[in-house]
């Protein structure tokens, strides 16, 4: 990419449109039965029934977040999720967003009141990134009274503000793409490195990436992000993943960018979701993007989907990391930590540096 210049954004005289959070994804799957049974066994989410030909998925107490459509004639293992709702304040915002789109050239379509009924919103508006995704920008998400129930013991899941969690796109040109949400959209830059595969990372709230992109030779959609509130509802997630042959995508190991402990599964539609705990939250409206020589992850993520030439640079970027001592702090809320007690001169001249999050 040209310029990674920090408050690129204000350069081109870009400013936040408006788009406040990843509201729900539609996803594409051959078979209900199979994505009922991993939404829910797998994940932790409440099914919610639908028409014969689809059902969704909770996650909090939106009506929904995850809806998955039976689609066996059309379906492409490789894209998995068929659209990506983006969530704007109110009509005036939506109003706003456009007519940044049309005054960018673009083609943008006002939803008929049936498809915003469908997806529980007020209104909504579609087009088509430079990917061919399909994007909707929507407000008013329809919110239940009735209590979240997961679909097994979890803690729960960390939305609320942040919104669903994030999805990274891969392509065989991120640029254009990258660009677009930047500048027609108003996304920023959170960072970016380019070991083992060039990767670009956006942000719209706190959560340090809503949105990614990564250049791996084709257009699909690589996975979907869920963040849980416990720790230990990653583990247990893990350990049922482990219980079925192929079912693990991504060993568990810490990102290096939103410092988030995970691992990654295979779902019915051929993508992954990364089911993670403990990603840090940024201040939007002072961060400064920076490149991340240290590459994707601190430690572990053996990633299978790599081609073997690229898994082995990607540890070595890993085991680097190791020798030079790269260490994140642990991202925590309140309620939800214990200190532990003791004294330790040698730990309190380490910790130090950690308070400032360490070299990049």
């Amino acid at each position: 990419m040209q310029v990674e210049a920090l408050g690129v954004e204000e350069a081109l005289g870009v400013k936040a449109l408006g788009v406040k959070a990843l509201g729900y994804v539609g996803v594409s799957a051959a078979d209900l039965g199979d994505w009922r049974t991993y939404g829910t066994k797998h994940l932790g989410f409440q099914v919610v029934d639908r028409a014969k030909g689809s059902l969704a998925f909770r996650m909090d107490d939106r009506a929904q977040r995850v809806i998955v459509e039976r689609d066996r004639a059309r379906h492409d293992p490789n894209r998995g999720v068929k659209f990506m709702g983006w969530e704007v304040a109110d009509a005036s915002a939506l109003d706003r967003i456009a007519g940044s789109i049309e005054r960018a050239g673009l083609r943008v379509e006002h939803a008929r009141r049936a498809l915003a009924e469908e997806r529980r919103v007020k209104d909504l508006i579609v087009l088509a990134d430079p990917l061919g995704s399909r994007v909707e920008l929507f407000h008013g998400a329809e919110v239940l009274s009735d209590p979240f129930s997961p679909g097994r013991n979890i803690s729960g899941f960390r939305t609320g503000p942040l919104g669903l969690g994030h999805v990274v796109m891969t392509g065989e040109r991120i640029r254009p793409a990258v660009e677009f949400y930047r500048t027609v959209l108003g996304f920023r830059l959170s960072d970016y490195y380019e070991r083992p595969f060039p990767a670009r990372f956006l942000h719209v709230n706190a959560r340090h990436h809503s949105l990614a992109f990564i250049e791996t030779g084709k257009t699909a959609v690589h996975h979907l992000n869920v963040e849980l509130m416990s720790f230990d509802d990653v583990g247990q997630g893990l350990d049922l993943a482990l219980t079925e042959k192929g079912r693990l995508a991504v060993s568990l190991g810490r990102h290096a960018g939103d410092y988030m402990t995970s691992f990654y599964t295979h779902t019915p539609s051929g993508f992954m979701v990364e089911y993670g705990w403990g990603g840090k939250a940024i201040d939007p409206d002072t961060w400064v993007a920076t490149e991340r020589a240290i590459g994707p992850s601190l430690w572990g993520h053996e990633r299978s989907w790599l081609p073997p030439e690229k898994r082995a640079e990607a540890l070595a970027l890993r085991l680097r990391n190791a020798e030079a001592g790269e260490r994140r702090p642990v991202q925590v809320m309140e309620g939800n930590y214990e200190l532990t007690p003791g004294v330790c001169p040698w730990w309190d001249s380490v910790k130090r540096p950690m308070a400032h999050g360490g070299s990049e």
